[in-house]
């Protein structure tokens, strides 16, 4: 019964708090404004979700007459004011919307999670792909390698992002966690790039193994029972190189020591 009576709460204060934080008020308060629109899209089912899409495609996107307006004078002009202004008229609101709702702690990790949930949706459904666009913008910009910090990964790493290793390694699937501790002893490095905004997520990850020679082949290199090298007999290293998203990955990366 209570969920009956709070079903669709949630979707509306999402919207009347999307207008809020992106109001005059808004920009003064936005730190609050961000975390309650972040508390009320946690809330929304699948569904709710994409008619929370729909909402942000429809109602901040540019004003196509303002845009050609503007357009229209950059032509006849075509000087720096004309061109600022119309900068300005094309950038849809909903990209100041999600820099104001980015403020908020946890704020990076949802829209990245918005976007994957997009990205279900765009499957399905026309009409999302300029807000997908405009998302996907904004965390290029947020994700440059500037903001990446580079760490190693050891056995003594956190639990949590140790069986994020496990998961999200694509390309010699690690067996559990006997594999994994194989794969951090002496003889092997890993190490993870960072953004700071998602402190446990490794968005980027290489593991190393170091040899005597060149190895002819893989297996014997992820062979969880084979003994830990001296770092004396140390020649060559060997790499695999991960992303997250999983749509690149290069392996056999050799060099000298």
């Amino acid at each position: 019964m209570f969920e009956r009576f709070t079903k669709g709460r949630a979707f509306e204060t999402s919207k009347k708090t999307a207008f809020n934080l992106l109001s005059e008020k808004g920009e003064n308060n936005a730190k609050s404004f961000a975390v309650k629109l972040i508390e009320s899209y946690r809330q929304l089912d699948k569904q709710e979700q994409l008619q929370f899409f729909e909402f942000l495609a429809k109602q901040f996107s540019p004003d196509p007459v303002e845009v050609l307006n503007a357009a229209q004078a950059y032509m006849d002009k075509a000087d720096d004011t004309s061109l600022i202004a119309l900068f300005k008229v094309v950038e849809p609101p909903r990209q100041e919307l999600l820099r104001r709702l980015n403020r908020a702690p946890d704020g990076t990790h949802t829209i990245v999670r918005m976007r994957e949930s997009l990205i279900d949706h765009l499957r399905t459904k026309s009409g999302l792909q300029a807000l997908d666009a405009n998302i996907r913008h904004l965390l290029s910009s947020w994700f440059n390698p500037g903001f990446l910090e580079l760490h190693e990964i050891t056995w003594s790493s956190p639990a949590i992002l140790l069986e994020k290793i496990i998961q999200h390694e694509s390309v010699h699937a690690i067996d559990g966690w006997d594999d994994l501790r194989r794969r951090l002893q002496p003889d092997r490095r890993c190490f993870t790039f960072f953004h700071r905004q998602l402190p446990d997520e490794p968005l980027i990850f290489v593991e190393v193994a170091l040899e005597p020679s060149i190895a002819k082949e893989v297996g014997p290199l992820l062979d969880k029972k084979s003994e830990t090298l001296d770092s004396k007999k140390f020649k060559t290293a060997m790499d695999s190189l991960q992303k997250k998203s999983h749509d690149k990955s290069s392996t056999g990366v050799t060099q000298s020591l």
